[in-house]
């Protein structure tokens, strides 16, 4: 017996992903529904790879009663209309966007780094996926933390494109088609101009000189992880169309060496290690396209501070960062609440 499932923003880019990943983790699904805007009314998604086509249903009359879980891609707007009233009417929302995730009574969910905190989803029958920058870095923190007590984490991020959504994701190949061709690129998606560029900017400027991109990092990792770690944060955008990569550098309370931390991340849950000194012996960004993992490369000791490793992180930023994070989180739950499939 499997679980009637709700996913809401089914046309989006991270909409679409999720359908994909449920189909290729084969969730226990009895029935599903897509739900998008009244604009994407009776317009067709392909569930995954199976052939199988979804009518996209109007969020505004659909009908929650009985639906278990709903894995919401529709961004903060629609999220705060909807995701009430599907929790009110018995459904899980598992929500991809930043409206609940610093709500006390709602659950911040890394499945391989902090799973018992989904036992308090009760609280508003809502559980939070993390920003996309987050979510990546907690999984490669959380193992080196257990093993050695991280004190304050330095990254910098290099993000995709697909993190401001399709419309970003066509800007930058708009752009590049008109530099090429000798055309003056417009920045409309983006502050400035994304192709041959990167930009120390994303989401809005905080009073601390801050962006919102950076304190949400910063939060969300104490959240998720442990309140006492320090982190600062740069998030830049760079003219990628889907991965996120980071630099991080962490200084830890306890000795931990880059050969002890390499063997870690060996073993670690969603991480995989690709680190040889050598031409190719990383990962980027186009390598981790359409994959789960959590890729670590360049885990080297910090010799600027007493415990410190530096090390490379990337991940498809649509995946792990969101889509497949949403799908996790709703096997973490029908393990240890639901149990239908």
């Amino acid at each position: 017996m499997g679980y009637r499932v709700v996913v809401v923003g089914a046309t989006g880019n991270v909409g679409r992903e999720i359908m994909a990943v449920l189909a290729e983790r084969e969730f226990p699904i009895e029935e599903i529904a897509a739900v998008a805007s009244a604009r994407s009314h009776n317009s067709e998604v392909e569930f995954g790879d199976t052939g199988k086509m979804l009518k996209c249903k109007n969020i505004a009359n659909f009908d929650w009663t009985g639906w278990d879980i709903a894995l919401f891609a529709a961004g903060s707007t629609a999220t705060r209309e909807y995701a009430p009233k599907a929790a009110a009417a018995g459904c899980v929302v598992i929500d991809n966007s930043s409206l609940y995730r610093m709500d006390p009574d709602v659950p911040l969910i890394v499945p391989e780094v902090n799973p018992d905190a989904i036992d308090g989803y009760t609280k508003r029958n809502i559980i939070a996926n993390p920003n996309c920058s987050t979510a990546q870095l907690v999984v490669a923190l959380k193992p080196l933390h257990d093993a050695a007590t991280i004190k304050r984490v330095v990254v910098s991020t290099y993000q995709s494109v697909s993190g401001a959504g399709k419309a970003g994701m066509d800007e930058l190949f708009e752009q590049s088609r008109a530099i090429f061709v000798g055309d003056k690129p417009e920045p409309r998606a983006f502050t400035k101009q994304i192709a041959f560029n990167v930009i120390p900017h994303i989401d809005v400027f905080l009073d601390d000189g801050s962006t919102k991109e950076e304190w949400k990092m910063v939060v969300e990792t104490k959240k998720i992880l442990d309140p006492k770690i320090k982190l600062t944060a740069t998030c830049v955008r760079v003219p990628v169309f889907v991965g996120h990569s980071e630099a991080v550098h962490i200084e830890f309370e306890n000795e931990l060496t880059a050969e002890q931390a390499q063997d870690i991340l060996r073993e670690a849950p969603g991480v995989m290690l690709i680190d040889k000194r050598e031409d190719e012996g990383y990962i980027t960004p186009v390598e981790a396209v359409g994959d789960s993992a959590t890729y670590i490369s360049r885990v080297r000791d910090d010799p600027t501070v007493e415990h410190g490793i530096a090390l490379w992180c990337v991940s498809d930023n649509l995946r792990k960062g969101a889509a497949l994070n949403a799908v996790q989180i709703a096997e973490l739950l029908g393990r240890r609440h639901l149990k239908k499939g």
